[in-house]
């Protein structure tokens, strides 16, 4: 079989939700996509000179001798569609994701196409919004200047698959705006992200927000520092602390803006990571505020550097991991095995069941708005594989040894009826640390929701413990 190189726009596309849409209403959702295929994508595809290589069910490869008609394409088709998904209720929404890369691929005598140049637009695309375009570098350098758009950055990424990173931006329609940058501006606050290189080499993204003394947050395993903002997940608890504080947060290594594709994920690396983070920010001295298993991350710089945290702030934290704790029983065991698998196996994707499960842990609380953003939230911040070793790394975790030598003043909290990490662990904790105060929280999710009736009271008793120690 001959083959043939050749420099090409490459676009890749699929229907966001597509099972969970056949599922519900097979007839009605293959006819609408065959509606739009012969109204809509097929004859963008022509106008900007593109060739179909193969569709599948819910998605379609195209190549195209020009990256500006593939971007043009790409535009087209997006528009469209949110023009025929108007006055339709979200879950019966086709929503297309689409990913454009310019590479080197092979072309085969069929007239298939195989190489990185396929991979990378494939994996742009499975990192898209709905409805949006992620694209790479050499897309950007290529149509910046001709056409009229506007892009943000969402970083350097580590593809899966793919050997070296790609820097990858979403296109901003028109003159829109991101949502959290909207929500950012109505706060009359401004988010400043940079980038600064661990020890071992991982690029780490940290950001800046809001005015006043510094605050370091801990970076935990579901964060983004871009769509932290967008979501209604955790923006509310966000502004709250950049009101009173210069906000610092990064992006764990394998999560968000920071490299996702590491060779160690360990408490010895996620320590190393806040050390060079606060040395990028240039923090002297701060309060520390650690959560969930950034608490023991937190504790644990606290205690090589007792001379720059001047307070240390633990919420819905714990000592121990799951492996390590003296009343683990076998049925624990089978239910963190249990999790591993749903965690690789469901991480982000569009399914109900698995979003329920991990949800109602996390959030049994939240609204169906707040849900979905939360599984859209596992697909954007981390892969699974990633997610897994997290799980697995934090399970065994241990910081007991230390606690007794946190030198910094201590506040606990944490919510009474945490479903995920359990009140009593954050008691231990502040039994542990030395003149550590203690609060139980009202409440019943893990991450704070803008609805949690405590987190008013995290508030207040935040600063009053800051205000009382300085």
């Amino acid at each position: 079989m001959s083959e043939t190189r050749k420099l090409v726009a490459i676009l890749a596309a699929d229907i966001a939700g597509y099972s969970r849409l056949v599922g519900a209403d097979e007839d009605r959702t293959l006819a609408r996509l065959r509606g739009l295929r012969s109204d809509l994508i097929d004859p963008a595809i022509s106008v900007h000179h593109g060739r179909v290589v193969k569709r599948t069910g819910d998605g379609i490869l195209i190549e195209f001798r020009s990256v500006v008609d593939a971007v043009r394409c790409a535009i087209e088709v997006q528009k469209g569609m949110v023009e025929r998904n108007a006055g339709l209720p979200p879950e019966r929404r086709i929503e297309f994701r689409v990913g454009i890369h310019l590479g080197d691929v092979v072309e085969e005598s069929d007239g298939d196409l195989m190489g990185d140049g396929v991979n990378i637009a494939a994996r742009l695309e499975g990192i898209a919004d709905r409805g949006g375009i992620c694209i790479s570098r050499q897309v950007l350098d290529q149509i910046e200047g001709k056409l009229d758009l506007s892009y943000r950055e969402l970083g350097r990424q580590n593809l899966k698959n793919i050997v070296k990173p790609v820097e990858v931006y979403g296109i901003l329609f028109d003159t829109a705006v991101a949502p959290g940058s909207q929500f950012l501006t109505t706060a009359n606050l401004k988010q400043e992200i940079r980038y600064c290189k661990a020890p071992d080499g991982v690029r780490l993204a940290y950001a800046t927000v809001g005015t006043g003394p510094p605050m370091l947050r801990s970076a935990h395993w579901l964060g983004h520092l871009e769509y932290d903002w967008e979501l209604p997940i955790a923006r509310h608890f966000l502004l709250g602390l950049a009101n009173n504080h210069t906000l610092i947060r990064y992006d764990a290594r394998g999560n968000g803006l920071s490299d996702w594709d590491v060779k160690e994920i360990s408490l010895d690396a996620w320590v190393s990571d806040m050390e060079t983070v606060a040395d990028a920010a240039g923090l002297t001295r701060f309060p520390l505020l650690g959560f969930s298993q950034g608490c023991a991350v937190s504790i644990a710089y606290a205690v090589r550097h007792p001379e720059r945290v001047s307070h240390l702030i633990l919420y819905g934290g714990f000592a121990a991991g799951t492996n390590k704790r003296p009343d683990v029983t076998a049925a624990d065991r089978e239910r963190f095995a249990a999790m591993k698998t749903l965690v690789k196996q469901g991480w982000g994707a569009d399914n109900p069941a698995f979003r329920q499960i991990f949800t109602s842990m996390m959030m049994p609380t939240a609204t169906k708005d707040q849900e979905d953003a939360f599984n859209e939230l596992q697909r954007l911040s981390g892969s699974p594989e990633c997610a897994t070793r997290y799980l697995e790394t934090v399970a065994n975790l241990d910081v007991r040894e230390l606690l007794s030598q946190v030198k910094a003043p201590t506040l606990v909290m944490h919510v009474r009826d945490d479903p995920r990490v359990l009140s009593k662990l954050g008691r231990e904790l502040a039994a542990g640390i030395p003149g550590a105060r203690f609060v139980a929280l009202p409440g019943k999710n893990h991450v704070f929701l803008e609805q949690d009736p405590g987190l008013p009271r995290f508030f207040e008793e935040l600063k009053d413990f800051l205000t009382d120690v300085s």
